[in-house]
């Protein structure tokens, strides 16, 4: 095609020219930008620089004079990130014939051509006006639309009849579902690690939304419009303003880091990041850390403004909900949110900041509060000081909140949000957005305790008694459970402070219960539950919990039942509050195991009995009976296995090894076995065969191979020389069913045993960018256990495939004896222990000998 521009060549010339141009004045933004970092200098520059293209183009392609090309979205607003789309519109008087689908093509490929990234539509005025009514996204996008060159008539005959059949009700409650839906892909938090800086919940988006609302009611386009009509403060306006150059920023930094749209704040960014907007490493907190608080805070006032101002558009946008219920002196009910009934209640009386939340507890008509509540709370919140704290009243009043029979979780999520259980608990101010860079805690501090004590009071509630049935029937037999509530709130709390976080923690716990006149006994409930909130998760996967001594040693540190009882239940919430992969049912399995025979040991049984080997044999036996098998049918080879065994294993466990092996406890052959465990996110392997030299280390390679997590290993030599070793592995993701897995596991490992050759070494695999950003220190800890019969193996370090087989690896080099693997994955961080005897370790050189060879493999 010859189009030409005024003769001054073709089409091709001008495209040629445009990018170029586009290039280098893109470049001086950025120089710009970089030596004096202004929001709307560069992002209304960008806008105008691809005004000055796409007319140009638009031109050059001949584009009839009765059609109008249309910046929409963010580009109609006329900003520009630096690689955001260019979203347009070619606005048509009638639809187009094929000479005009022919130059629309031209143009867009030409668009394309010079590097810019369209979006774009070619539509009629009605067909404009067909799909705003049925697509909220279209509807948004025209409500910014700027005409750019073109038909000016053709354009204000758009806006004209768009404006006409513009709804602000039907928008307002269209664009607060669309909120809710994208609130829930990301798990309805702004605390992730990796936000999006533009779509998750106090991001960008949020205050997009706000803006396009505020069109849409024809109640201004900025944020002194809205201050101008009394729907925020100037200093709110001055915030927001604040605020969304912050996220401006952060967005565009992102943009130019990585040489894309990418909105994410990445783990490989938040370092670079960080410089580049002038915060730098102190104390204990690296950059990045300063700047992901910083960007928490922001994104939290974000959610707290976008809360007021939506119902202060909706008292406009809906006048006519309903007079006003009086609750008390201080507030009143409007439209099911609670309301302060003079503007200075809070002034007048300051233990309202606290009784806010109990009504709400209390009152369950009552979905939240107004905006000038909120906004009142939120300028009266620095009324909670010392002297605020020392009142007996606001004492009892906080403590009611902890002990009412619903909406706890509500109360302190709101009580955070809002900066009045930072000032009534000033530990807590200091956790507040703070990130926890273990890479397996997917909240940030403060969120982290608030979804441990959502998990705590959901054991209360009985819609989840399903989920947790035993931990529902415990809490509702505990004695005032509320005090698990103060536990949870204090458990984390010392967190970054440095040293030990829950001793840190616990002397906190201990001044609150002396503050709020706690009976010694529940205070000293809560203090041990927070000094020790980590012990029994310790003891369950790192010890032998098959080993009577170590039975004995945990219930000398719990001391009674009730003890246990509230431990159990603030471990289990604890656990599951750090990520949702973290938690699994071998997990809970172990736990529960520990709970059980603590609790036989403090009722009396001696410390073998609390094992339960007895009972252990008779429930495995009635399972074979249940699977048809006849009485004694199992004695043959039960009378290979030592206590030890029995100890280890479950009744389920102990039973389908009888079922498999009762009626060929002498095979010269190999047997394998495998099935699906627990919620069906795991495998258990079981392998019998003759002892046989690098067994271990054969069975992790082959599984590491196949790109299974080991999570489980248990070791066991029978009595006349056979091995019986059962492994729990994690599931990698295999895209074939359980059953073909199960299938090839059996089969090609049946394989390899029966061919034994040398172990062959799974592929060490890449680190994960997490890891390469935030590296974890390996540590190998080798100590012998308190009776002197064993040896604990503990490691740390980064996982990666092949992990357990150098371990494995080297203990068999050594002759060591493996007895128990326990292998902890926590997110991105392996803690692994190994109970070990033989090889020498008795003797120091070879103990530290072993564990310098540990720590070698584990280097990455």
């Amino acid at each position: 095609m010859a189009v030409t521009d005024n003769g001054s060549g073709g089409l091709h010339d001008i495209i040629a020219r445009a990018r170029t141009g586009l290039a280098a004045e893109s470049a001086a933004l950025r120089a710009a930008y970089e030596a004096q970092p202004r929001t709307k200098v560069l992002l209304e520059g960008r806008a105008r620089l691809v005004d000055r293209m796409v007319v140009r183009l638009w031109s050059a392609c001949g584009m009839p004079a009765d059609a109008a090309l249309v910046a929409v979205g963010g580009y109609g607003r006329g900003e520009l990130f630096p690689h955001s789309d260019v979203d347009l519109l070619f606005l048509l008087p009638a639809a187009p014939d094929e000479a005009l689908r022919v130059k629309l093509s031209s143009l867009v490929g030409a668009l394309w051509d010079i590097g810019l990234e369209i979006g774009h539509s070619a539509r009629t005025i009605d067909d404009c006006l067909e799909a705003s009514a049925s697509d909220i996204t279209v509807q948004t996008n025209l409500l910014e639309a700027r005409l750019v060159t073109g038909d000016r008539s053709l354009f204000d005959e758009l806006a004209r009849r768009y404006d006409k059949a513009m709804d602000p009700r039907a928008f307002f409650k269209a664009k607060r579902l669309e909120q809710e839906q994208r609130y829930a892909r990301f798990n309805d938090t702004p605390y992730a690690l990796e936000p999006n800086c533009k779509e998750s919940p106090g991001g960008l988006r949020d205050l997009q939304m706000l803006g396009w609302i505020a069109r849409a009611a024809r109640l201004g386009s900025n944020w002194r419009d809205l201050a101008r009509h009394r729907l925020i403060t100037g200093g709110e306006a001055s915030d927001l303003r604040n605020i969304e150059r912050f996220l401006q920023h952060v967005r565009i930094r992102l943009h130019y880091l990585t040489g894309r749209a990418e909105d994410r704040v990445l783990f490989d960014h938040q370092e670079k990041l960080a410089r580049l907007m002038g915060f730098e490493a102190g104390g204990s907190k690296r950059a990045s850390e300063a700047f992901m608080q910083r960007y928490y805070l922001t994104a939290k006032m974000v959610t707290q403004l976008n809360t007021i101002l939506l119902q202060n558009y909706g008292s406009v946008i809906f006048p006519d909900r309903g007079a006003a219920i009086v609750i008390s002196d201080r507030f009143q009910a409007v439209r099911e949110l609670l309301d302060i009934r003079h503007e200075d209640v809070f002034e007048r009386h300051p233990a309202a900041l606290l009784e806010c939340f109990l009504i709400l507890q209390q009152r369950s008509e009552l979905k939240g509060m107004t905006a000038r509540t909120l906004r009142a709370l939120w300028l009266n919140r620095n009324r909670i000081n010392a002297e605020f704290r020392a009142d007996p009243a606001h004492k009892a009043l906080f403590m009611q909140i902890v002990q009412q029979k619903r909406g706890i979780v509500h109360a302190f999520r709101r009580m955070n949000q809002y900066g009045i259980l930072s000032r009534y608990l000033p530990a807590w101010r200091k956790i507040v957005g703070q990130m926890q860079h273990d890479l397996f805690h997917v909240y940030t501090v403060d969120q982290h305790i608030l979804m441990v004590l959502r998990n705590v009071r959901r054991f209360t509630m009985g819609e989840h008694a399903h989920e947790y049935p035993l931990m529902s029937r415990l809490i509702l037999g505990l004695p005032r459970h509320w005090l698990l509530y103060l536990a949870a709130l204090f458990h984390d709390i010392a967190k970054g402070r440095g040293g030990d976080h829950s001793r840190l923690g616990m002397e906190d716990a201990r001044e609150f219960c002396t503050q709020h006149a706690l009976p010694a006994e529940d205070g000293g409930l809560v203090v041990w539950l927070v000094e020790h909130h980590l012990t029994m998760s310790q003891f369950a996967q790192k010890e032998d919990t098959s080993d009577p001594e170590v039975i004995r040693r945990f219930a000398a540190i719990v001391g009674d039942e009730r003890r246990l009882t509230a431990l159990y239940l603030l471990t289990h919430a604890d656990i599951r509050g750090t990520s949702p992969k973290v938690w699994n049912g071998w997990k809970g399995r172990l736990l529960e195991d520990l709970f059980f025979a603590t609790q036989r040991l403090l009722r009396g049984a001696t410390p073998v009995e609390a094992l339960g080997l007895d009972d252990r044999q008779e429930d495995a036996r009635r399972l074979l009976r249940y699977h048809g098998l006849r009485p004694g049918v199992e004695d043959a080879f039960w009378s290979q296995l030592d206590a030890v065994y029995f100890m280890r294993l479950t009744p389920d466990e102990i039973a389908w090894h009888a079922r498999v092996l009762y009626h060929r406890p002498d095979s010269d052959e190999p047997v394998v076995k495998a099935r699906v465990v627990g919620d069906e996110t795991g495998i258990q392997v079981m392998v019998y065969v003759p002892d046989q030299k690098d067994l271990f280390v054969r069975l992790t390679g082959f599984f590491g191979r196949m790109g299974f997590t080991i999570l489980d290993a248990k070791v066991h030599t029978t009595r006349h020389g056979y091995a019986l070793d059962s492994f729990v592995l994690q599931d990698p993701g295999h895209d074939m069913p359980y059953r073909d897995i199960i299938m090839l596991i059996e089969h090609e490992l049946t394989e390899r045993l029966e061919h034994p050759g040398a172990p062959e070494r799974p592929a060490r695999g890449r680190l994960s960018r997490q890891v390469k950003h935030f590296p974890i220190t390996p540590e190998v800890s080798l100590r012998a256990d308190e009776a002197g019969r064993h040896y604990v193996l503990s490691l740390t370090a980064a996982d990666r495939p092949g992990l357990l087989f150098d371990v494995a690896e080297v203990l068999a080099s050594h002759g060591i004896r493996l007895h128990t693997a326990r292998i902890d994955t926590l997110g991105e961080r392996v803690e692994d222990t190994f109970l070990l005897s033989g090889g020498g370790l008795s003797q120091d050189a070879q103990l530290l000998k072993v564990e310098r060879e540990i720590l070698d493999r584990l280097q990455v």
